[in-house]
This record gives C-alpha cells, structure tokens and sequence, in this order.
C-alpha cells in the first residue's frame, strides 16, 4: 500500500437513531476489505445506543451483536475521494454540517459485532493504574473512558457499495515492531465535521513503546485529533504501508498532564479475537477478516542509541544517561537531595537493578539543572555514547527516556526536530525540541535520529502558569557542549567536585537564558 491506497481506505463512521441529527456521533474507521465493504473501527462509541447496563455488557461480555444495540440506530460509512472533494467540496458560501453526506461515497452500513480484545484489555488494566489518574479521550463521561473495559472493544461492520479500493488492506503483526520505528497514522479529524476535507488525513511519527503478548498495546507519537479514534496505524517501511493497528485513543493524560501520545491497539490482536467468535457469527470467515499477513524482518537501528537507565530517589523519579560503564548523568530534581538512589536498566532480555551514589548536584541557584551518579555495579560493557560536537536546528532527533510508560515497559522513544538552540558567546547553552516528553524524562537522552550521537539532556518542559497545562512539544535540555569538559576533567582528575562546580559559576547571561526554570514544569 502507498499514502493514496491508505487514504481511500480511511472512512468515517457516524452514529444516531433514525438519522436525527439529535446524538449524533462520529469517528473514523478502516476499511480492511473491499469486496465484503469490512470495516474496522472503535467500539465506544457503540454503547451510547447499548440495550441494558453498560458496565455489565462491557465487563462480562466478550461479543455483542446486533440485537444488543437500539432498533432506530442507524449506521453511515463515508469514504474519502479527491474527485469528490474537487466537485462538492466546502467554499466560503456552504457550511459543511456534522454528518452531511456530499455524494455517493457515503453507505448506510450494517452492525456485524463489537468485539472484545482480551489482550488489549489485560494490558491497559495492567498497565494504566487509576492511582495515577490515567485517563483517555472518549465521546462518554470520564468515569467510563477510564475503565480498560470500554477502550478494548472493536466493531465490524458491513458497508454498501462501491468502495473506493480494490483489494484488501496488506497488515503485519505488531510483534516485530521497535521503539522508534517509522508509523503513519490516517484518521479523520473532528469525525464527520466536513468529512471531506479531513478524511484521510495522515501524520507520521515512531512507536514510543509496546506492551502486552505480541505487542497488543501500541503507544505512538504520531500527532492525531479527536475524531481520529477508529482510523489507522501503518508502519512504513520504504514508502510501503502496512496496516499495524487500530487508533484507541488521540489523547492521553496522566495526572492532568497531557502526555502527547496515542493509543493504538495491534490489529494481529483484534482479529485473533473476531477469528475465535466467528462460531458465534457462522459469516464472519466470510468478510474477508484474514487478509494475506506482511512478513517484515525487522531492520537494524540507524545508529546504536546510549543507554538511559531509572533513577528513583524515593519522592521523585526521572531518567539518568550512561556516559562511562558506571557514570550516569541526571537531573538535579531527580535525585532530590537524597545521597544514593535505585537504579533500574531495560535490557532487551532482562531487567537489571542497582544503587547508585550521588556523586554531585548542582546548587539550587544554578541555571544548569544536572547530578552526577555513579552505579555500585558496572552497567555497560563499552566506553559509552558517542558524543556530538555540533547542532543543527531543524535536525531530526529522538528522546529516549522513561516518561509515559516508561516505569514499566522500558524507555520510551519520541520524535521530532531540533527546534532550537540558544547561544552565549557562540556556545549552545539550552536546546529545545519538538519531542514528546513527559513526567519521568528528566534526564533522558537527546539523540541525533541519523546516527544515534548524545546531543544533550531532558531537563524540563513548558507550563502555562495560567492554566496549569503542559506542553509536552516543548522542552528545554542542557546540550552535551556543556557537560563534556566537565566529564572529560573528571576523568582525568577524580574529582567530581572540581570538574562540574563550573555549571555552578555559570554568568548571568546564561541564568537569563534558563530563567524559566523555577516556574516550568519539571519532568
């Protein structure tokens, strides 16, 4: 599949009864099979119209049919067309109104099942504690969204014709996925809101983390809207797509902050559990739900990426770089004060734990927010990253660190640009990028995406005093130019005190730049 099979096969799907514009819900959906008209979308919203108790049909039940949903629920399937926007697409003089059909690429569509993926479920409850104020985007009230029990179900439905593709939609299982591999994500923004100017809609970015048997759960940070729900995730690999999984959810919050990923659910996942009901619902082998499975080897990373590691003070935790085979640096407010710390290493096969003892931290006053740990163990079997000499704004980088959900999976990997760097004199003293970043990265690495080299450290993100958001796009870290005298005199000297206490001294020039660090969120 290319960017214009993956367009036409993004649809949106509106709920309401009897075609009211009263209730009206919408979303987006995946058409997976042309033929059949099979598509694939999210199911929450489905149990706004549900006969009986919701939280009972969402907890003990794993498929629910047609005879489960009102009887004046209707169903419309509207895909996307170029041609179709060029004749009748929005102008100045003509609103386009919620659920406003524009020709004849718009299908009443049929309610096959929702679907339970168990998986999925097991996953997000084990994964996305309540006691951490966990919450995802949904068209339900927060007490529903929250519960694990309403994002894991799925529903298949059969759409009339024509369809706009010709074939079925290629997928790959998710278990072969990499942090930091290349993902597109196609939904429709805002639903059925002038569908057809927003259907198919694409947005790429990487997998930050996987989780669960097969990789069931998908967080990427590909940027994607309300109304995106139900569209798509395809993994590209040479300008070829294929189709991974099914979008969840656009936004997520934990403890009010947004945390700038999306939720995604395997597509290997989902239709493992419609081919185990398809005794309830004899038809279902014949929609079409096994289209031919993409083998994909994966490829080798671009550049090896340094090691981060947790470090967890016991009030506060972040993320710390290994620098040497024992030296990790970190931020300040990490390590909290506190003289040893734990440390905790994801290993492809393993997890390793640790203590590390403070070594240095910076004073209170200084604008470089930066701690020097060393391991009781030895934790790298090499000499460390490799460290870049220069910048270039508007360079692709990654942030590896353990924010979002880091704690339990293993770093987490976000993309983005280089957006900025501030100099004195000359010198980078503060970078800031475009990555995703959320609480836990303090301290995490700053990578040039090409080649894998440190460029420097998460040491915040910007917060509206105003209204208490954060904005996880934009982040301040201390540049590698900065701390590669000072690890370098360490290590010539022993001292550790005597090589950083240069950051302590820093001119005032440099404490304007880093003037926003008592009042900005720190990671």
């Amino acid at each position: 599949m290319d960017f214009q099979d993956v367009e036409k096969c993004c649809c949106v799907v509106t709920l309401r009864e009897d075609f009211s514009a009263q209730e009206l819900v919408s979303f987006s959906g995946i058409l997976i099979h042309s033929r059949t008209g099979t598509v694939i979308c999210t199911g929450l919203p489905f149990f706004r119209f549900i006969i009986g108790d919701k939280t009972i049909c969402a907890s003990q039940r794993r498929v629910l049919l047609r005879h489960n949903f009102r009887a004046k629920l209707k169903i419309a399937v509207h895909f996307a067309s170029s041609s179709h926007i060029e004749a009748n697409g929005c102008g100045v003089d003509k609103r386009c109104q919620p659920g406003e059909s524009h020709g004849k690429l718009e299908h009443e569509a049929e309610l096959l099942m929702l679907v339970n993926c168990m998986e999925f479920q097991k996953t997000l409850r084990a994964l996305f504690c309540q006691a951490e104020g966990w919450r995802f985007h949904g068209d339900m009230d927060d007490d529903l969204v929250r519960d694990a029990g309403y994002l894991s179900w799925f529903a298949v439905l059969k759409a009339g014709g024509p369809h706009p593709v010709a074939a079925a939609v290629s997928w790959r299982g998710s278990s072969s996925l990499r942090k930091g591999s290349p993902v597109v994500a196609c939904g429709s923004p805002f639903g059925s809101l002038c569908a057809d100017l927003f259907n198919g809609t694409v947005s790429r970015g990487v997998v930050s983390n996987l989780a669960g048997e097969d990789n069931a759960v998908i967080l990427t940070d590909a940027r994607c809207l309300p109304g995106t729900e139900g569209g798509g995730l395809f993994a590209a690999e040479d300008e070829r797509l294929h189709l991974i999984g099914v979008i969840v959810s656009p936004f997520g919050w934990k403890a009010n902050e947004w945390i700038g990923l999306t939720l995604v659910c395997s597509i290997r996942s989902i239709l493992g559990d419609l081919a185990r009901s398809g005794e309830i619902r004899g038809t279902v082998r014949d929609l079409g739900l096994r289209p031919v499975e993409v083998a994909v080897t994966p490829k080798a990373d671009a550049g090896r990426y340094p090691t981060v590691c947790l470090v967890d003070s016991g009030r506060q935790w972040g993320s710390g770089i290994l620098v040497t085979s024992d030296l990790i640096l970190t931020c300040r407010h990490v390590v909290d004060g506190e003289s040893t710390v734990r440390l905790r290493v994801h290993r492809a096969d393993r997890v390793l734990d640790g203590v590390g003892d403070v070594l240095f931290s910076t004073k209170a006053q200084s604008p470089y927010d930066v701690a020097v740990v060393r391991s009781r163990e030895s934790i790298l079997d090499d000499g460390g990253p490799r460290m870049a000499h220069a910048f270039r704004i508007g360079e692709r980088v990654l942030v590896s660190g353990y924010g979002g959900l880091g704690r339990r999976c293993g770093p987490s990997l976000t993309g983005g640009v280089l957006s900025k760097a501030v100099a004195v004199h000359g010198r980078a003293v503060m970078l800031q990028t475009t990555c995703a970043v959320q609480a836990g990265t303090s301290g995490g690495a700053v990578l040039r995406a090409s080649t894998g080299e440190l460029l420097g450290m998460v040491s915040s993100n910007a917060k509206d005093q105003s209204t208490e958001a954060t904005y996880p796009h934009l982040n301040f870290c201390v540049p590698m130019s900065i701390l590669r005298d000072p690890l370098l005199r360490f290590k010539q000297s022993g001292d550790v005190t005597a090589a950083f206490d240069v950051l302590d001294g820093a001119e005032e020039k440099v404490r304007r730049v880093w003037r926003l660090q008592d009042t900005q969120s720190k990671l």
